[in-house]
């Protein structure tokens, strides 16, 4: 077992005790709603953590998890020296030894096996920490391998690839103005326990309620009663998997009853014919026998949409992470264009942030399935491959087999399909070296552990929440604490790790600005930037005369000024998806007499994994038992809140099943990232807690055959 005593060595921090009382301001970052928090402290002590009032955006507003960045910042499992495996037990060691022990390995297995025999694995957290997120690619260029993969293909690769193929760009995603909207169609989301998610909008019950209250109405449509159907006006029921139907259905009655009106875009797009004609075959009556949701309401839907004023479509993890998950997101964008809902105020528009803003001319746009995985020929993505060919790429003989693996913030043994055999695989590995704070599923297989500062210890910038959020709005996050003695950014290990690298293969490295000097850089050149003439004059310096947040304003309509370069125009009819289409017609969504369909389920206190190690999050009722509704529980013969074994493809756990109105028949629901009891982790809390790995269950063969992305949904399972 891991020496428990990793982190007793007393290390002095940078700022002296005090007793007075200071005041913080920053977001928090456990989310993508980057709420506004006063953090008060007294010497290095949390004495309160809440809302902000004064933030802009926020308006005082938080939820359960601002408070656990204590429970985050003092907990004890949190590493904050590198370790390294010595045969069952960890040892602290230098961080000298450190990089040099993990860059001698690396080039090793480079040397032997091929440059691509190395991969990389980067999970969700990264996206939340700007240091990542500015200095990550530092190591993987360094050692040149092209094996690199992420959380993008557990969740919303779909909305990239579709903002890449139509406005020529990865990051151009529109998102609902949702200040300004007076109906609001929410398919397979529930933000209020995401707090969004691809659409960054904090204190979203509010905004949603506001809807209603000028006069407008939001309908969601999931086949469970989330959270936020609670609150919706209406709520439908639609069988998992079938939402491709539905959208197409309603893109058909658009063109049906000659409701399209595509207004000041109309110039830029290209293929409507071909968009009209492939939609033919799916009438609502259609619809209606694939999905549960009768043809009048249907067309009611589409209707609603294009007759109404300030509409928008919206949908997320319950359309993205299925077998339909590129042609979902790319009709939701048709519905919004031809509704005349794009890019119109309360409609769907982009954001103009102050930081890493977006047109089809700004480099990084992306690249897609220029080449193919090795086992599967999964399509690469901007440099990545689907996760769902991760495993086999490691345990499949040959040329090209991966041997050695960097993970940073990324827990794929619990996170990704098929964990099983993602277990297997990493057992499987010559070397592995893991940038994380804590001993998780994943990073027990590791051979070296190289922990970065906790997210209270550093600077931070909201890079990609700022281009999702429905205002614009800009926040630089100073520190709270200076960084302990001893202890390295997320950046300072890239630079370090990657400069011992090169050194090893004679090249010479020159280390990457620290974050702050790159974003000062593009504040200044962004749309509001000091270097642009912009009458903000936005430079970091400036930014830091806000300490609640500077508002810059409602999102506004930006085509055709953001389409230039190469991609002029907006492209509806993508060779890949019409064809798509064509699957889709076929499609037998049946199910067998002893079979159910498995979702997923969110929690608000539950973003990722590790917060399961936070003893404000675990609190309460159980949130990690099966869901089913009790007329199937009374079939099956089973009791509720007793045991339920459930089976899929690929792999079988044994849970409680609780029963619960608000699900459709035939349909279960296992929320993720439960199962803490692995031999090796290191996650005291978290190991308190019932609960099993959901992902078991999830198959790697299961996916978008489009994008790759893992279709985490619609799993066919067996319950008894």
């Amino acid at each position: 077992m891991p020496d428990t005593s990793l982190n007793a060595e007393t290390s002095t921090a940078a700022n002296t005790a005090t007793d007075k009382l200071k005041s913080h301001f920053r977001a928090c970052h456990l989310c993508e709603a980057i709420c506004g928090i006063e953090i008060k402290t007294k010497g290095d002590k949390i004495i309160s953590i809440r809302g902000d009032k004064a933030d802009p955006f926020s308006r005082g507003h938080i939820c359960p998890k601002a408070t656990a960045l204590q429970d985050l910042h003092e907990d004890p499992n949190r590493l904050k020296f590198p370790i390294k495996r010595v045969g069952d037990t960890w040892q602290q060691i230098s961080w000298a030894e450190a990089y040099a022990f993990t860059a001698e390995k690396l080039v090793g297995i480079q040397d032997h096996y091929g440059k691509d025999s190395i991969a990389f694995f980067a999970g969700n957290p990264g996206v939340h920490n700007y240091g990542t997120m500015t200095h990550g690619k530092q190591l993987r260029k360094a050692l040149g391998t092209k094996m690199h993969f992420s959380a993008t293909s557990l969740d919303q690769l779909p909305h990239m690839l579709v903002a890449l193929e139509m406005y020529g760009h990865q990051y151009m995603v529109p998102v609902p103005d949702i200040d300004h909207t007076n109906y609001m169609m929410i398919i397979g989301g529930n933000p209020l326990a995401s707090n969004g998610s691809m659409m960054t909008v904090p204190d979203v019950k509010k905004r949603l309620k506001a809807i209603q209250e000028r006069g407008g109405q939001f309908v969601v449509i999931d086949p469970r009663r989330t959270e936020t159907a609670a609150i919706a006006n209406t709520h439908h029921f639609i069988k998992p998997s079938s939402d491709a139907f539905l959208l197409m259905a309603m893109i058909h009655t658009l063109f049906d009853e000659n409701l399209v009106k595509t207004g000041h875009i109309s110039e830029m797009l290209v293929g409507l014919d071909d968009v009209k004609r492939a939609a033919e075959p799916f009438t609502p009556d259609m619809a209606a026998q694939q999905t549960g949701i009768d043809a009048d309401t249907i067309r009611a839907f589409a209707r609603d949409l294009a007759m109404t004023d300030g509409a928008v479509c919206y949908g997320r993890m319950g359309v993205s992470t299925q077998s339909y998950g590129t042609l979902c997101q790319w009709a939701i964008q048709i519905l919004n264009i031809l509704a005349g809902n794009f890019d119109v105020q309360g409609g769907a528009m982009v954001s103009t942030p102050a930081f890493a803003n977006v047109t089809s001319s700004t480099s990084g746009a992306g690249y897609f399935a220029t080449w193919h995985s090795r086992v599967s020929g999964l399509p690469v993505f901007s440099g990545e491959l689907p996760t769902a060919a991760f495993a086999e790429e490691i345990l499949t003989p040959g040329d090209g087999q991966v041997k050695g693996l960097v993970t940073i913030a990324g827990n794929p043994a619990l996170s990704a399909p098929n964990s099983g055999q993602i277990d297997k695989a990493l057992a499987n590995l010559d070397f592995m070296v893991s940038i994380d704070v804590y001993i998780n599923e994943t990073t027990a297989h590791a051979d070296i552990i190289l922990p970065p500062t906790g997210p209270l210890e550093h600077d931070h910038y909201d890079i990609s929440f700022n281009r999702l959020a429905v205002r614009n709005t800009a926040r630089y996050n100073e520190p709270v604490f200076d960084k302990p003695d001893g202890t390295r950014h997320d950046w300072e290990i890239m630079n370090a790790l990657s400069e011992a690298v090169a050194e090893l293969k004679g090249v010479a490295y020159k280390p990457l600005a620290p974050p702050s000097e790159l974003l000062d850089m593009g504040l200044q050149h962004g749309p509001y930037g000091k270097a642009l003439g912009a009458k903000l004059a936005l430079d970091l310096a400036e930014l830091k005369k806000y300490p609640h947040g500077l508002d810059l304003g409602p999102l506004k309509p930006s085509f055709p000024d953001r389409l230039g370069g190469v991609h002029s125009q907006i492209i509806l009819n993508i060779d890949f998806l019409m064809n798509d289409i064509k699957r889709l017609q076929t499609e037998d969504l049946r199910l067998e007499d002893d079979e159910f369909i498995l979702i997923g389920r969110r929690h608000v206190r539950s973003n990722n994994s590790w917060m399961h190690n936070s003893p404000r999050l675990v609190k309460g009722p159980p949130r990690w038992h099966l869901h089913m509704h009790p007329d199937d529980i009374k079939n099956c013969s089973l009791k509720d809140q007793g045991p339920v074994t459930i089976k899929s493809r690929v792999g079988q756990v044994e849970t409680t099943v609780s029963a619960c109105n608000d699900l459709m028949l035939g349909v279960v629901s296992l929320p993720h990232g439960w199962g803490h009891r692995k031999k090796g982790v290191k996650l005291d809390v978290a190991a308190t807690q019932d609960g099993v790995n959901c992902n078991i269950l999830t198959d790697d063969k299961a996916y978008d055959p489009i994008s790759g992305n893992a279709a985490l949904n619609g799993i066919r399972v067996k319950v008894s």
